[in-house]
């Protein structure tokens, strides 16, 4: 698997748990937790668009190889 996807993936996974702890943290009233939320999905997020960028570098990449062939 590229680390791009799995980047990602991790990235879901990270915005799906703080959604959680967010949610939860609404539900018991606790500050924390919610704050904890937050940052967790916020960090998901930023993983996601690495895993984007990634994707983006190696696909510009492959493009300018078969650019450099054709030369």
């Amino acid at each position: 698997m590229k680390t791009s996807t799995k980047d990602q993936i991790k990235g879901s996974f990270h915005e799906a748990k703080g959604t959680i702890k967010e949610a939860v943290g609404k539900v018991t009233s606790d500050p924390n937790l919610k704050a904890a939320g937050k940052a967790e999905k916020k960090a998901g997020k930023v993983q996601q668009r690495i895993g984007n960028a990634k994707e983006v570098v190696s696909n510009l990449k492959a493009q300018l190889s078969d650019l450099k062939k054709t030369i």
